[in-house]
């Protein structure tokens, strides 16, 4: 019995020791998810700059992004950019989250005028548009 005990005691601390350093375990360090933070922070900066994007602008649109990643980023594209004679290129979307909301709300609910039924006696609604001013 006491041989038994001490096999599963080396074999549960040989077990533990070898799991210590494995990542599939889905527990990452506080200095992983850090580094993880900056570089998406690089890559957000970098990716605004490129697309010619104020840094205020970048921020705004990334505010859950750390400020000094992003700008580190920004600044590192606009390095490169400069070096290299590139040009940036136009953004395909909306500069701010404000633009987007108004859009997004008039697509959600879109004006359908229901045909009348026949025989039915409720006159339909005009729009505002449409009716004589007195």
């Amino acid at each position: 019995m006491p041989q038994m005990k001490t096999a599963l005691t080396s074999l549960t601390l040989a077990a533990a020791f070898m799991l210590s350093g494995c990542d599939l375990l889905g527990l990452e360090s506080p200095e992983k998810i850090a580094a993880v933070k900056e570089a998406d922070g690089k890559a957000i900066g970098g990716a605004c700059r490129h697309a010619s994007r104020a840094i205020e602008d970048c921020y705004a649109l990334n505010p859950k992004a750390l400020r000094a990643a992003v700008f580190t980023g920004w600044r590192e594209m606009d390095e490169y950019m400069r070096e290299n004679k590139l040009e940036g290129i136009t953004p395909q979307v909306a500069k701010g989250p404000a633009a987007g909301k108004g859009e997004a709300e008039a697509e959600e609910k879109p004006a359908v005028k229901e045909p009348a039924k026949a025989g039915s006696t409720k006159p339909t609604a005009v729009p505002a548009a449409a009716k004589p001013k007195a």
